[in-house]
């Protein structure tokens, strides 16, 4: 009998990375940067999520969908905008945005800045040892002499529902990912992810129902943004239920329709499901039971991101649970790098003065988003709900986006809103939201204010220029002095 051995080697490096992804990639470069050696392990492209399955395809899908509604509010432009999409080409940039799902490009980079990349599944197998099976059937055990970083991310969730495995839903990564539209694609949830692909799908000529178990769209922002975007959603002629829930999935065979079972009897048939419920932490196959933690938890950190009760263990990005967005995973990451590498060198006084620049506040206070919807929206900071349940003392103001002189300039019949929550004590803003054709970039502003702490006697000497949709600033400072 022939007994097959797989070849087993030993790495050493200073920082041995899980998961390539943006998040990873960043660490990686802060602490390559800083002059320590690194490896990085990634079981699937490297880039990760974000460049594959999420961020990147899905505004390469969206933003055709927006430029054209923007057209159409032009005059001059809606004649000629008011065609259909070119579907094809649309998918075909996508694809190319995506580098065709390779990652060449990725991987001459990593190893542009000296990382070492191990590809395979990776694992601790005890303090500051990582194992890799690599697809070749060799086995990598990597020793860090200073850290190791879980940045795997997150991945959808499926709830458990009868019949759904074998109905072949959507996930978030089937929908960025699909050549076909579906003519009836049911969406079952009302977060960023149901919006978003609603959004775009709808657009391309699909017959949208969207199934929300809440009372509307976008629940962790302010209530008015996710009417106003369940209020377009809805003219332009897709179905919005709210208040509902799904007992079932039945599927009629392999490719046929599909019937979503909703409690109390009812029931809605479409071609293509797509679930956008939720979220997980992708460490329940990651060895955490050999360092003391539990499989497939979210890892609580500190504001240097290293998990609380070790000194060597670092979670970056979704796994942690703080936010989870990209471009906050890839602060953390700077953050996380910048800490790992201080501390290799030897600077004791992130531990014995506190962590300095070494500390993530953000994801405290002032964590942006834009949600690429029609109209967009975007938010920092707290509500009005969260900062009176945190115990502040606060104002709301709101703005009609119609008293904006851009606005009116920017589109047509524009519609839109904007609030900032303002702390009374202390006369700063706590948090801003905005729902409108083209506000996304008003929300990096409302975050310099919000971060900075600007006081609202300063604000009213940052002059928006005329006529911008900037100028909501400015109606809102008159509306808050009254």
């Amino acid at each position: 009998m022939t007994r097959t051995v797989q070849s087993e080697h030993e790495h050493e490096y200073d920082v041995v990375v899980l998961g390539a992804g943006p998040v990873g990639e960043n660490v990686v470069d802060r602490v390559r940067a800083a002059g320590l050696s690194a490896a990085i392990v990634e079981s699937e492209l490297i880039g990760g999520e974000c460049s594959y399955w999420a961020c990147m395809p899905s505004k390469a899908l969206l933003r055709p969908v927006i430029a054209r509604s923007d057209a159409r509010r032009v005059a001059g432009l809606r004649a000629s905008a008011d065609r259909p999409l070119d579907v094809q080409e649309i998918l075909a940039h996508r694809d190319e945005v995506v580098g065709n799902w390779t990652d060449d490009g990725q991987v001459d980079w990593l190893e542009s800045i000296g990382a070492r990349i191990f590809r395979g599944h990776g694992r601790l197998v005890g303090p500051r040892r990582v194992e890799v099976a690599a697809p070749e059937g060799e086995r990598h055990v990597l020793t860090a002499r200073h850290a190791v970083a879980v940045c795997t991310g997150s991945r959808a969730v499926l709830p458990d529902l009868p019949g759904l495995p074998g109905a072949h839903p959507w996930t978030s990564r089937e929908a960025t990912s699909a050549d076909q539209v579906p003519g009836r694609l049911i969406v079952v949830g009302g977060g960023v992810v149901g919006v978003e692909m609603a959004t775009a799908w709808h657009a391309f000529g699909a017959q949208v129902t969207m199934l929300v178990r809440g009372e509307g769209l976008l629940p962790r922002m302010e209530p008015f943004v996710g009417e106003h975007v369940a209020a377009a959603l809805t003219a332009r002629g897709a179905e919005i239920r709210t208040g509902v829930s799904v007992s079932a999935v039945v599927r009629d065979g392999s490719t046929g329709p599909v019937t979503v079972v909703l409690e109390g009897g009812d029931s809605v048939e479409g071609d293509q499901v797509l679930f956008a419920t939720g979220r997980a932490p992708r460490t329940e196959d990651l060895g955490l039971e050999t360092v003391g933690l539990k499989p497939g938890s979210w890892l609580d950190v500190d504001d240097s991101l290293r998990v609380v009760g070790t000194d060597w263990l670092y979670a970056v990005g979704d796994v942690n649970h703080r936010a989870l967005l990209t471009h906050q995973g890839k602060y953390q990451a700077r953050i996380a790098g910048a800490a790992i590498a201080a501390r290799a060198q030897g600077d004791g006084s992130l531990d014995a003065s506190g962590w300095g620049p070494y500390a993530a506040t953000a994801d405290h206070a002032a964590v942006p988003q834009v949600v690429f919807s029609d109209p967009e929206a975007a938010a920092v900071g707290l509500s009005l709900a969260e900062a009176e349940q945190a115990g502040h003392r606060v104002r709301a103001v709101d703005l009609d986006m119609r008293q904006v002189a851009g606005a009116g300039l920017y589109a047509q019949g524009y519609q839109g809103h904007a609030r900032m929550v303002v702390d009374l004590d202390r006369e700063v803003i706590l948090g801003a939201s905005f729902v409108g054709p083209g506000i996304g970039e008003l929300v990096h502003s409302a975050t310099v204010a919000v971060v900075g702490e600007v006081p609202i006697a300063r604000l009213w000497h940052a002059v928006p220029s005329y006529p911008t949709l900037s100028e909501a600033w400015l109606r809102l400072l008159e509306a808050y002095r009254g």
